[in-house]
């Protein structure tokens, strides 16, 4: 019963306009209001027409159960449903549970600190908070990332930090969308569509995760939601949120960064992002002018490219340089996300434009610069195709 009361109250609070994607939490919120009031008719009416947008949502067909129950006899608790499988009850007051909290969320105004720097062809990124079963998706104005929307999702059975295949957990990271698979070729449990991401990353593989086919992805045709931990590891919209979100994607530049925790970027997050540049550019001027050992002072003792250990490294960059006479770079598109799970560690992308004496190529590269003692220091390179 305290759940019920405090769905009435809290959802019918939130009276001040919100985003359409958020239409969903507004009408259960209209409802519960009518139920707190003792309107049972209009809040029934107000179910029903949500019901009829929505056939296959479970909760609100709970809520509409309740309402009907309460015509005859008193309630005792949210989901009276006689003989309802329990695990069924508990799933939907979890999700009425994230949903209430959605409902009271606030339009972000502050910048995620997930994203430092978007480079012109990121038109959009997506930040999941798996603490509130939401997908936030931001536009990329000028370089700086503006709130769009927000969404309601589900994630792993099992919570979040994936280790293993079949864990059922769902990896916490920087990600890139690489993939899109419409609905035609998917068995009906995907829904709309997939966009499968890129987990696990170089540093996921870097820690021994393992795993694959991590996807944004609707929900069966039967089922307009799934509750806030029902799948087996990926990130789980309706079909109709996926569809208006899809519409934001592109495949191979739009970021995906999976936290346990939003958090927010404030002046001190904005000093490291500048002291970061800072260290690219020292870093590529160093390369450019051909001072081998400061250029390799940016590589931290355990750097790895996946194949070459730093030593390897070394050896190779000063055979290679020993044999230039000049050596112009460029870094351009470039972008910068701290990591969500890993102190003081950023994922950098951009796009290098090399010459010198005796070649000349042009690559899609990743970084992972991480700061220790005081300095950042670069402990993973590698294309990023």
């Amino acid at each position: 019963m305290r759940l019920f009361l405090a769905l009435i109250a809290l959802l019918a609070a939130n009276a001040v306009a919100e985003p359409d994607s958020r239409e969903v939490e507004k009408s259960l919120a209209r409802s519960l209001q009518a139920v707190g009031d003792n309107r049972l008719d209009i809040a029934l009416n107000e179910v029903d027409s949500l019901l009829k947008l929505n056939p296959n949502f479970k909760l609100a067909q709970l809520v509409r159960g309740d309402l009907l129950l309460a015509r005859s006899r008193q309630l005792n608790d949210f989901g009276n449903a006689p003989d309802a499988p329990h695990e069924l009850l508990q799933d939907l007051r979890e999700e009425a549970q994230v949903r209430l909290q959605r409902a009271q969320q606030q339009q972000p105004i502050a910048v995620p600190r997930y994203l430092w720097q978007l480079n012109a062809r990121q038109r959009h990124a997506i930040v999941v908070d798996t603490s509130k079963s939401t997908l936030y998706l931001y536009e990329n104005v000028n370089g700086e990332p503006h709130y769009v929307a927000d969404y309601y999702i589900s994630m792993g059975k099992k919570g979040t930090d994936k280790i293993v295949e079949g864990d059922q957990k769902t990896p916490l990271g920087v990600y890139f969308v690489n993939g899109h698979i419409p609905q035609h070729k998917l068995a009906d449990l995907y829904g709309a569509g997939a966009y499968p991401i890129s987990y696990p990353n170089e540093w996921d593989i870097r820690q021994g995760r393992g795993g694959h086919g991590i996807w944004l992805h609707g929900t069966p045709s039967n089922t307009y939601s799934r509750a806030p931990r029902s799948s087996n590891g990926c990130v789980v919209l309706a079909n109709n949120d996926l569809l208006q979100l899809g519409k934001d994607i592109s495949v191979g530049t739009t970021p995906v960064i999976i936290t346990s925790q939003m958090d927010w970027l404030d002046d001190a997050g904005r000093m490291e992002r500048d002291e970061l540049l800072a260290a690219i550019e020292q870093w590529r001027n160093a390369w450019e002018s051909r001072d081998t050992d400061s250029y390799l002072a940016h590589y931290a003792p355990d750097f790895s490219t996946g194949k070459l250990a730093r030593a390897a490294f070394a050896q190779h960059k000063q055979q290679v340089n020993a044999g230039k006479t000049w050596i112009k770079v460029k870094v351009e598109s470039l972008s910068v996300f701290p990591y969500p799970t890993q102190p003081d560690l950023v994922v950098v992308n951009f796009e290098q434009d090399y010459a010198s004496n005796n070649l000349v190529n042009r690559m899609h590269k990743r970084q992972y610069w991480q700061k220790r003692d005081g300095r950042w220091q670069i402990v993973y390179e590698g294309s990023a195709s």
